[in-house]
């Protein structure tokens, strides 16, 4: 679980620190160049609305994650933790890709393929905590 919460965090940190912060500073230029102003936090650019929304989405997701994740370690099995968490923050990674580029008024069905299986893992993991704690010995 150790590795796979630092591969969280660094999944995290790149799409914070990279994605999003990229997106900004090349839009801005964008927008100057063509003589417009770029409204970061009010403009509805769908570039700017989409490496925030991968941003916010996996931010939103770490604490329920990582929760389950130690918790299924601690109590049941540290090497599905392991396996699990692993294909967890895999999905995760897959989750700006399948949202795309740009987002548009409706957002892409396309991130089911990635929030389906990984609410899934989390409610495996919670599951069987909870499992582990009230069933009959």
């Amino acid at each position: 679980p150790l590795t796979v919460t630092g591969a969280y965090f660094g999944l995290w940190y790149y799409l914070l620190l990279g994605l999003q912060r990229s997106t900004k500073y090349r839009l801005r230029d964008e927008y100057a160049a063509r003589g417009e102003v770029f409204d970061r936090y009010f403009g509805q650019d769908g570039q700017m609305l989409a490496a925030d929304r991968a941003v916010v989405n996996t931010q939103e997701q770490m604490v329920p994650f990582l929760s389950a994740l130690w918790l299924h370690a601690v109590f049941v099995s540290t090497r599905q933790a392991t396996w699990l968490g692993a294909a967890y923050v895999l999905l995760r990674c897959a989750y700006p890709l399948l949202l795309g580029r740009e987002l548009s008024k409706t957002q892409s069905k396309r991130v089911f393929w990635a929030t389906g299986p990984a609410y899934a893992i989390v409610a495996y993991l919670l599951g069987s905590v909870l499992y582990a704690a009230w069933a009959p010995s």
